[in-house]
This record gives C-alpha cells, sequence and structure tokens, in this order.
C-alpha cells in the first residue's frame, strides 16, 4: 500500500511541475512536456485508463492555470478555447505510443518520442485545416494547397515539440528507471 500512495503522489507532483513548466513564460512555443507524459503513462502506468489520465490532468490543470493567467489580464493565451475537445483527445489517443513499448530500452523509447510528436503534427494540423470554423487554418482553402499551407503553419513549432518530448522522455523514463530498480547502488558503486 505504502509503494501505491507513493506512486501517487510521485504523479500528483509530475502533473504539478509539468502544468506549471507549460504555463512558464519564455519556453519556445511546442516545447512541453506533454507527449513525452503521455507516452510514459502508456509505458509504466498499468492501468491503460490511468495512463490516459495522466497527461490530460496535466494539461487540464496548466490550461485552468493559463485562463486564469487571461481572465485577470496577466497573460494573452485563453486556456479553454472552441476545439479544444479535439486536442485533448489527440493527447490522449498518444499514450498508445507508451503501449507499445514493451520492453524499456533506448531504441523503442527513442522511436515513440519521435513517432508520437510526429502523429500529433500530422493529425492536429490536418484537423485545423479540416474543420468547418471559417477561422480555422487560418482560412486556407480547402485544397491540396491550402492542406501544405496549414503545415507549413504549424512548421516552427515541429522541432521544438519533438526535442521537448526526446528531452523529457529521457527525463521521465531515465528517472523512472533509476528510481525503479533496487540493485542501482550495486551499480554504482562498483
Amino acid at each position: 500500500m505504502k509503494n501505491r500512495k507513493q506512486l501517487a503522489g510521485s504523479f500528483i507532483l509530475l502533473i504539478i511541475i509539468a502544468s506549471l513548466y507549460r504555463i512558464m513564460p519564455g519556453r519556445p512555443l511546442g516545447f512541453s512536456p506533454m507527449i513525452a507524459m503521455a507516452i510514459f503513462g502508456g509505458a509504466v502506468i498499468k492501468d491503460k485508463k490511468f495512463a490516459f489520465l495522466l497527461p490530460l490532468l496535466a494539461m487540464f490543470v496548466s490550461d485552468g492555470l493559463y485562463q486564469l493567467l487571461y481572465i485577470n489580464g496577466v497573460g494573452n493565451i485563453p486556456g479553454f478555447y472552441e476545439g479544444q475537445a479535439t486536442n485533448y483527445i489527440l493527447f490522449g489517443g498518444l499514450t498508445v505510443f507508451g503501449f507499445l513499448i514493451k520492453n524499456f530500452n533506448i531504441k523503442r523509447i527513442a522511436i515513440a518520442s519521435l513517432y508520437a510528436p510526429t502523429a500529433y503534427f500530422l493529425i492536429s494540423n490536418f484537423l485545423v485545416w479540416a474543420s468547418a470554423s471559417p477561422l480555422s487554418g487560418l482560412g486556407r482553402p480547402k485544397t491540396f494547397s491550402g492542406l501544405m499551407m496549414c503545415y507549413s503553419d504549424g512548421l516552427p513549432f515541429y522541432p521544438w515539440s519533438v526535442a521537448s518530448t526526446f528531452i523529457f522522455s529521457a527525463i521521465l523514463f531515465g528517472s523512472y528507471y533509476f528510481i525503479s530498480k533496487p540493485s542501482t547502488e550495486n551499480v554504482l558503486v562498483k
């Protein structure tokens, strides 16, 4: 029971830290731990419904913080906006990439850390372009050329998304590895 409480406390702390990091000013747009958290949750949390909750709760808390800052005139980014449910569904779906990591190894984690932000980039920009709203997709025409323009609009965010997913995956999985291995002390001493 003690391990469950420690694990729950660790995940709550992880959600708080990720939420606060996401609203931090001055970080490059797209550089956040959310995709890495989805992969990590899918790979580490045995109960799959809780695996989906890890990134979604972190996003919800940070969106709530964004909204508070926005309402009080401190921030210029609203936390809650039209079409946001789609974003939550996409982030929840990224948890599946973690399910595919059967045995933790650097290669599998690296592949998931590349494929997950790439899938998010492709699907989210497609959905922005395909949206029925006339203001979505920056008014790009519903043609192949318009779709490519929409992908081009999102391109500045993509490298930061990939980089942050690699970095935060290394931090999350590396920390988990060293914390969960009882023989770590023996390895470090030798």
